[in-house]
């Protein structure tokens, strides 16, 4: 029987739409929309709680669209946006967007800045006290080669709540452990850092197993525990070929035969508990 869901991980986009630049014809699986009834089909069946809808570009219009988009639609619980962190008006923006109901969180896409070093960067700190003020959480889209300075960051900003996407995205196409393993240990030591378990499949390549994954899985929720959410990652979990019921099966073996209590909350409980959800 699969458990009840709260999704802390999945996308919408209109391909042309305002500030959609990814995905382009190069993913032929992602190259069309997905919008809320998309989902609903995807996930017939499926005991479904509502879901967490993460941003895809970094575009202020795209994060506008995502809130008007599901404003009233009562599947989606919670968005995490988008806004330039580094700039002068980056306070005012986080707060025009903390009036918004369902604003909570913003995710910068460091995966696609060259320095791994950028959120060290001093004129960050004044959009970060504005997350804080406004009670926003922190989505780190983050490679391994971020895990070094996302522990200096979880150094300097003790109360923000800060939650790793996609288990980092270890090298999992080549079956490499380390230094990942040992970079996310050392950050689980931080109370606010959270990790999803979202996204893995897409970090190896087409014709591997899900059962593959299975030390990086057992060494997320290792670490992390109850600070684990379970996340689809879709539609880009399409994109190897999978259905959205099937990262469900998949995750629950790879986390190797959790009672009760520990699949709740791996599967609802932690992402309501780190997004602060109230329905």
């Amino acid at each position: 029987m699969r458990p009840r869901i709260v999704d802390s991980h999945q996308h919408f986009w209109r391909i042309g739409g305002p500030g959609q630049a990814w995905p382009d014809a190069g993913w032929p699986l992602l190259h069309r929309d997905f919008l809320p009834d998309d989902l609903r089909a995807a996930t017939a069946g499926l005991d479904l709680a509502g879901t967490i809808l993460v941003q895809s570009q970094p575009d202020d219009r795209d994060t506008d669209w995502m809130l008007d988009l599901v404003a009233d639609d009562p599947l989606v619980l919670g968005v995490v946006g988008w806004v330039a962190l580094e700039t002068d008006a980056a306070p005012l923006r986080i707060a025009q967007l903390a009036d918004r109901p369902k604003c909570v969180g913003l995710r910068p896409m460091l995966q696609s800045i060259e320095d791994s070093d950028w959120i060290l960067r001093a004129d960050l700190a004044p959009a970060i006290e504005a997350m804080l003020t406004h009670g926003l959480r922190f989505d780190a889209l983050v490679q391994p080669r971020h895990l070094p300075v996302l522990a200096r960051f979880a150094e300097r900003w003790p109360d923000l709540p800060i939650v790793i996407d996609h288990g980092a995205k270890p090298p999992a196409a080549d079956h490499i452990l380390d230094p990942w393993r040992g970079d996310l240990a050392a950050l689980a030591r931080y109370p606010n850092i959270w990790c999803k378990l979202s996204g893995l499949r897409t970090e190896q390549v087409p014709g591997q197993a899900a059962d593959a994954l299975t030390p990086y899985v057992a060494h997320i929720l290792a670490c992390f525990g109850d600070r684990t959410m379970w996340g689809s990652d879709w539609p880009v979990l399409l994109h190897m070929g999978d259905a959205y019921r099937d990262w469900i099966d998949d995750a629950a073996r790879l986390a190797g035969g959790l009672d009760a209590t520990a699949s709740a909350r791996l599967f609802e409980g932690a992402a309501r508990a780190f997004y602060g959800l109230t329905v």
